[in-house]
């Protein structure tokens, strides 16, 4: 290994929204809490100035419809986000490079209010990359 090559290990966090997305008598998940068209606000800290290969991981239940938006730091990410299923599923979306910043982040997930679809986010988990100091 050459003295100018970067040395990279793996992060994560792990966030747990258990909230209820749609009409507040849409589906029967009382252990979920209802919050409307978007979720809390989940924060987190990058402590690195650089990162790569960023992806969040989504635990959601009964997704009906396309074009729901995963959003990191106000910003959409792109393709489907939450691809339509029934029950429990797990879906992953890749964060564009640049996207994750040194200090606080901010993920949230935001349904398409133009449709009657209703779901529960369970938990999502943000990896990334960053190099080792």
């Amino acid at each position: 290994m050459s003295g100018d090559e970067t040395r990279w290990r793996a992060n994560y966090v792990l966030t747990d929204f258990g909230e209820h997305l749609g009409g507040d008598d849409d589906l029967d998940v009382p252990w979920a809490e209802f919050v409307g068209d978007r979720t809390s606000v989940e924060t987190f800290a990058v402590r690195a100035t650089e990162t790569a290969d960023a992806y969040v991981e989504l635990q959601a239940f009964d997704v009906g419809e396309y074009g729901h938006e995963v959003l990191v730091n106000d910003e959409s990410l792109s393709g489907f986000d939450l691809p339509p299923a029934d029950g429990w599923q797990y879906w992953m979306d890749r964060i564009p490079d640049g996207r994750l910043r040194e200090g606080e982040n901010a993920l949230r997930i935001e349904r398409d209010a133009t449709t009657d679809d209703a779901f529960v986010v369970g938990t999502a988990t943000v990896h990334w990359r960053e190099p080792v100091e």
